[in-house]
């Protein structure tokens, strides 16, 4: 799914990153528990979260997503933002909540990641 859409979908309103607005995910993660986000997500995805901190950025980065979607009208401070544009990452905001935002792009084809497989077996 092209971020265009998801954006459309999600009524979102684009914070930094517009240049990568016609990119294509291939997943999506509602997560506010980043060491989740870690475990669940996969490259080229988008994340969305009511969490608005650094650490925010630092996972999805970490984990190869590239976009971002604030969900409940969460407001991200102009550090992260200008992290996000220095990192090459899009940031959306939708007023939307993440339960109602994930089903929204689930109904219209976006699938969630499933579980890394853990050597350890956990």
């Amino acid at each position: 799914m092209k971020l265009s859409q998801v954006q459309q979908l999600l009524d979102a309103k684009i914070l930094t990153g517009q240049e990568y607005i016609d990119e294509s995910v291939d997943e999506a993660c509602g997560c506010d528990l980043m060491s989740d986000v870690l475990r669940y997500a996969k490259e080229n995805g988008v994340l969305l979260t009511g969490l608005v901190n650094i650490q925010v950025l630092n996972t999805a980065d970490m984990a190869n997503m590239h976009s971002i979607v604030f969900v409940r009208n969460k407001q991200p401070t102009s550090q992260i933002l200008d992290m996000a544009d220095d990192i090459g990452m899009l940031v959306m905001q939708t007023s939307l909540p993440m339960f109602q935002a994930c089903g929204i792009l689930y109904q219209n084809g976006l699938r969630g990641a499933k579980p890394k497989e853990d050597p350890n077996g956990l």
